[in-house]
């Protein structure tokens, strides 16, 4: 059996296994074992072609994980419009205690409103960030 036959069928497994796992780096290791079936395909001696193979599959591979990983990642569900419709919402905040903490009315109740750390809290209209446990995280607008 010709050495480029064996990287292909190499190939073909591992899209096999990443259709049934979901792994996206299994993909580009394939992009290794493809471009060992094309030395092959070129004439060039194994370990040539183990070179190529795995310079390509690393390469790829260290391409998307840098990439992957210099995208901002979603936000927490805490703070996500999508999973809390609090997220968004405006409050009005008459005063702030000693403690940092605000009692607004909002919904038809009273909760506690919190100002991210480092901000100076001023009274006015804020906007609900996020929930923090039973709090509101609010920033000024």
């Amino acid at each position: 059996m010709e050495d480029s036959t064996l990287w292909w069928l190499a190939a073909g497994a591992a899209v096999i296994v990443e259709l049934l796992t979901g792994t996206f780096y299994l993909l580009m290791l394939t992009l290794g074992l493809a471009a060992g079936a094309l030395a092959a395909h070129a004439g060039l001696g194994l370990p040539a072609q183990l070179l190529v193979g795995a310079a390509v599959g690393a390469s790829t591979i260290t391409a998307a994980y840098l990439y992957r990983r210099s995208r901002p990642g979603d936000p927490p569900a805490r703070a996500d419009r999508s999973v809390n419709l609090d997220v968004g919402e405006t409050v009005h905040i008459e005063a702030w205690q000693s403690d940092g903490t605000a009692s607004v009315k909002y919904r038809g109740a009273q909760w506690t409103a919190i100002h991210r750390p480092g901000a100076t809290p001023v009274p006015g209209a804020h906007r609900v960030a996020e929930l923090v446990g039973n709090r509101l995280l609010v920033d000024r607008i």
